[in-house]
């Protein structure tokens, strides 16, 4: 356990905003495999994945370990696969427009407002074909299938899969600030004034049904899920469905480029962000402020303090009764307590018009029993209860 906590991540002093991307369709136009690999061993890109998809399905397989699977074996004879090698595809991806100097113009626009920005990729795609992309030194964890490699760096095993139901896992990792993969603290509880970032403080941007768990757990829980699609193919089919289920918020064009839709989008979530902090840190310093107060003067005392506001604040007799009988168990009361309960009394017309009543003359009874100098308000409640 000690060996993962120097990596753990803990809550600064600005706002943390978390962007999450899927990759594949999402930063590039298309499938990471089909810009160079599936090219170099001499496949149709069509034929490659119809054939992955049919091992998967006639196997009962995880559609990732297909598709690693297929990867090794259709290298044979045409390619060692190393992480080198797949690092060399991944420096030939194509990415989408403005994604080359968008990093760097988000974390700018952050550190103007206030807030901390950090990227984050979750895919289902190849960490080590990630790894080569030219923006791949932007993101804080790059969260991916990948592969096993043995002592001659040759790719064996997967070491890694990342599906579309357990892509939500590294949001609680990002959240929490555990992030490497195998350390067990992400189970740890953090009381929500510990959380590092809060899913409210989170984006998630993908483009398909893969990224549905990822999308649908962000925005359940206040944060800001968006679908970008293709703009030279411009079909929002994807985006308008996942918006009618209540998956997203919002969707944009996948251009990057400074001014764009998202662009604009991602930087108005970050004005937000950076007030909504500010809101909820004045909540928990209040909530840490009642908390210490609780904690002063003890529980018998605050649960005599809410009582006598409960009889404060009773608006008819069913509440005034209601109170008086959780009063009539409280042994003992101080000057302070007991001089409010006689202004009660005699201000709260709900508590006054029924001083006669048997439990309420009981009380006050006793009460007056606790007092060694009558004040004005407990001279008159004392005159009253004498009447009879």
């Amino acid at each position: 356990m000690d060996k993962y906590i120097e990596k753990r991540k803990h809550k600064e002093d600005r706002p943390v905003l978390a962007i999450c991307y899927d990759f594949d369709k999402t930063l590039s136009p298309d499938d990471m495999q089909a810009q160079g690999y599936i090219q170099s061993v001499e496949r149709d890109v069509n034929e490659f994945w119809k054939e992955s998809n049919a091992l998967a399905e006639d196997n009962s397989m995880d559609q990732n370990l297909a598709y690693m699977y297929k990867m090794v074996e259709e290298a044979e004879g045409h390619l060692i696969v190393t992480k080198e090698r797949l690092a060399d595809f991944g420096a030939g991806i194509k990415l989408y427009e403005g994604v080359d100097n968008w990093f760097d113009r988000i974390n700018e626009y952050g550190k103007e407002k206030g807030v901390i920005i950090e990227h984050y990729i979750i895919s289902s795609g190849l960490k080590e074909i990630i790894e080569g992309t030219p923006v791949a030194k932007y993101f804080e964890q790059i969260y991916a299938s990948s592969f096993y490699f043995n002592r001659r760096g040759v790719a064996k095993w997967p070491a890694q899969v990342v599906n579309y139901t357990n892509k939500t896992q590294f949001l609680f990792r990002i959240e929490k600030g555990i992030l490497d993969i195998n350390d067990p603290g992400v189970n740890d509880s953090f009381s929500p004034d510990e959380i590092r970032i809060p899913f409210r403080n989170m984006i998630y941007i993908g483009d398909s049904d893969t990224d549905i768990p990822c999308m649908k757990l962000v925005t359940v829980n206040g944060g800001h899920s968006i679908a970008v699609y293709n703009p030279l193919v411009n079909d929002k089919g994807k985006a308008y469905k996942m918006m009618r289920e209540k998956r997203i918020k919002f969707f944009a064009p996948a251009n990057y480029s400074e001014n764009s839709d998202l662009d604009t989008l991602v930087k108005i979530i970050i004005d937000r962000t950076a007030v909504n902090e500010k809101i909820e840190q004045l909540h928990f310093a209040q909530q840490n402020e009642q908390i210490n107060s609780d904690k002063e003067i003890g529980e018998e005392k605050r649960r005599k303090i809410d009582l006598i506001n409960s009889l404060s604040s009773s608006r008819n007799f069913a509440t005034t009764h209601s109170v008086i009988s959780k009063l009539l168990a409280v042994v003992s009361w101080d000057n302070d307590e007991i001089e409010r309960l006689m202004d009660i009394a005699v201000s709260n017309s709900q508590v006054s018009s029924i001083l006669l009543d048997q439990d309420v003359k009981s009380f006050y009874s006793d009460l007056l029993l606790q007092v060694k100098s009558l004040s004005e308000n407990a001279r008159t409640i004392k005159n009253i209860l004498e009447q009879q």
